[in-house]
């Protein structure tokens, strides 16, 4: 019974703890948007309607825009998921000092601003920048990066990386290399061992990194402003538009909740493939 009282104690302390959190999140997040959601279901009279969700998935311009905001992400995902798999595998190969050299480079675009980073890719990818010099030089004169889609997957993957970096690394460095070994003293050849016995492995990971990259990307807005066209608008910025420019929050309110449901039903399916928890920093299971 005095045990049970203990860690009953031990949990109101904890909870305890965690008010401080809770009431930001309540005050600065959910009120903000249950109020959004409350505003999507109004019309101009304040009349309950489902008006604005109608407009919005009947129109084809705004459904293209959403099937070009989730196409982006997806190939922003695999671009990130391409380069920074071998990363994070040679960060587990490298030595303490070397390691340390590669995170650091991880780590140093958390340290520089977001509009920095964009406005350098602006002056790297357009006309007459330093990129489309090289293309030129090689007969590819044609290829244009910037004002277009190509530009603003090249920007937000740079700006995404290390996202799937990290969690890859967390988990690649937890295994073990002997296993590898032990499949090539069985016959294995090298690449067939890593496919069939460490990248099943890295795979919580792999989903992890996937995972957040993908959010994230659905909600870009400056990268796509700056380095990208009104051609090819995103769900961000439509929904700014609606709010910004024609005041119509019912409209930005449906798009917002459209976008926020279906990422919700995304990251459902995703768990139901990976072991959430040790994606983000469980231990990976030996069988």
């Amino acid at each position: 019974m005095l045990k049970l009282a203990q860690q009953t104690t031990r949990r109101l302390r904890g909870i305890h703890l965690a008010i401080p959190l809770l009431v930001l999140l309540v005050a600065f997040f959910a009120i903000p948007v249950l109020e959004l959601v409350r505003r999507s279901f109004l019309d101009p009279d304040g009349a309950l309607t489902l008006q604005s969700y109608g407009d919005f998935l009947g129109t084809p311009a705004y459904r293209t825009i959403l099937f070009r905001t989730f196409f982006v992400a997806v190939v922003c995902t695999v671009t990130c998921l391409l380069f920074a798999y071998p990363y994070a595998y040679l960060m587990t190969l490298a030595g303490p000092r070397l390691r340390r050299a590669l995170l650091v480079l991880v780590l140093l675009p958390f340290w520089t601003s977001l509009m920095v980073r964009t406005y350098a890719w602006l002056v790297l990818l357009q006309d007459t920048g330093p990129i489309k010099a090289v293309l030129a030089a090689i007969g590819l004169e044609q290829v244009h990066l910037i004002r277009n889609t190509t530009g603003v997957v090249i920007g937000m993957a740079q700006i995404l990386l290390p996202f799937m970096v990290l969690p890859l690394y967390n988990n690649l460095q937890k295994i073990e290399r002997s296993d590898l070994l032990a499949a090539q003293s069985m016959g294995a050849t090298p690449v067939r061992a890593f496919w069939r016995v460490y990248f099943p492995q890295s795979l919580p990971g792999l989903f992890a990194g996937s995972v957040l990259v993908f959010i994230l990307a659905l909600g870009f807005y400056i990268t796509p402003v700056i380095l990208g066209s009104p051609q090819n608008s995103m769900m961000s910025q439509l929904i700014v538009r609606q709010v910004t420019e024609r005041l119509d929050w019912a409209s930005g309110g449906a798009m917002a909740v459209v976008l926020a449901v279906l990422t919700l039903v995304f990251v459902g399916l995703m768990s139901r493939v990976v072991n959430v928890q040790q994606a983000f920093g469980g231990t990976v299971d030996k069988k």
